[in-house]
C-alpha cells in the first residue's frame, strides 16, 4: 500500500513539473474579426497629418530635410497610388482585420498566427516556431518579416525586412527607413485588442517612435466583402511629365507655414523631435 501510494505521489509531482516548465504557447486568443476604433491621434489618422505638421515624432534633421521637401502631388504618381502602407502603420488606418492560429497537424502547437488585413489587402504572418529572422540582404516587403512569443497575455512581435514607406499615413512626407525594426504588444480585454508599437529607425529617428492603437471586436468578420481592396492607379494630373518626382527644393516648400499659422504654434512646436515628446518642452516653449 505504502509502494503504491509512493508512486502515485511521484507520479503527480512529476506531472506538475511537467506542467510547470512546458511553455505556454498561447494565452489568449486573439482569433476572430477586428475593426479600427479612431479616436486617438486626431486628426493625425484621420484625415491625416497637415504638411508641416510633425509634432510627436522624434525625427532627425534628415527625415526632417526628407518632409520638408515633400510635394502632396507625389500621392498622384502612378506608382504611389495602390502602394500599402507598411506594418508599422497599417493597423492605424481603415480596416477590419483577421486573425487565426496555423497549428502542427501531429501536436497542435500554434506554428504561426495569420492577419488578413482589409486595408490595402495585405497579409501578415507571425511566426511563433522560433525560427530566425532572414539575412540582412533578404527581400524587403511591406509588411516586413514577423517573429512573436509570448510574454504571460501579451503577444509580443518583432518584425523586420520591411520596406522603405512613410512614418504616418504619408501625407505629411516624414519618412521610414528599409532599416526599421517594429516591436508590437497585443493584448486584450474582452472585447477590445490594444496595440503598442515601438518603432525603430537608425535612418530617421533618434529613439523610438511609441504609438498605441486599440481595435473592437468585430461583429461582421464572417463578411468577405468587407476584406476586399480593389484599386486600380490613373493619370490624375494629365499635365505631369511621364517620370516627375513632384517635390520643392530646400527652403523652396510653400506649404510648411499653414500648419503653424493655422493652430497658432511657434514654429519650434511644429518641426518635431524627441525633444517636443517630454513635458519639459513647455518651459521653453513659455520662454
Amino acid at each position: 500500500m505504502k509502494s503504491h501510494l509512493r508512486i502515485v505521489l511521484t507520479a503527480g509531482l512529476l506531472a506538475a513539473a511537467t506542467l510547470v516548465s512546458a511553455p505556454a504557447y498561447a494565452q489568449v486568443d486573439l482569433s476572430g474579426g477586428w475593426a479600427g476604433v479612431f479616436h486617438e491621434d486626431q486628426p493625425h489618422r484621420v484625415p491625416g497629418a497637415a504638411l508641416g505638421d510633425y509634432a510627436g515624432i522624434p525625427l532627425n534633421d534628415n527625415a526632417r530635410a526628407f518632409a520638408e521637401a515633400w510635394s502632396p502631388s507625389r500621392m498622384t504618381v502612378p506608382e504611389h497610388q495602390c502602394q500599402s502602407h507598411t506594418s508599422p502603420y497599417l493597423e492605424r488606418g481603415p480596416l477590419n482585420m483577421r486573425f487565426w492560429d496555423e497549428r502542427d497537424p501531429i501536436t497542435q502547437v500554434i506554428v504561426a498566427i495569420h492577419l488578413d488585413i482589409s486595408n490595402y489587402q495585405q497579409r501578415r504572418v507571425i511566426w511563433m516556431d522560433g525560427r530566425p529572422h532572414p539575412s540582412p540582404n533578404a527581400e524587403h516587403t511591406w509588411m516586413g518579416f514577423s517573429t512573436g512569443e509570448w510574454d504571460g497575455d501579451t503577444l509580443i512581435v518583432t518584425t523586420t525586412h520591411i520596406k522603405q514607406e512613410w512614418m504616418d499615413n504619408g501625407r505629411n512626407g516624414v519618412p521610414q527607413s528599409d532599416r526599421a525594426v517594429l516591436t508590437e504588444h497585443y493584448f486584450r480585454h474582452g472585447d477590445i485588442l490594444t496595440q503598442v508599437t515601438y518603432l525603430d529607425d537608425p535612418v530617421y529617428l533618434t529613439e523610438p517612435l511609441v504609438k498605441t492603437t486599440n481595435m473592437q471586436r468585430s461583429l461582421r468578420e464572417q463578411a468577405p466583402q468587407t476584406l476586399l481592396y480593389p484599386c486600380e492607379s490613373v493619370v490624375e494630373l494629365g499635365n505631369q511629365a511621364a517620370g516627375a518626382v513632384p517635390h520643392f527644393m530646400p527652403g523652396e516648400n510653400p506649404n510648411l507655414k499653414e500648419f503653424r499659422d493655422q493652430s497658432g504654434l511657434p514654429e519650434i512646436a511644429t518641426r518635431g523631435g524627441a525633444e517636443g515628446l517630454y513635458p519639459e518642452f513647455q518651459l521653453k516653449l513659455r520662454k
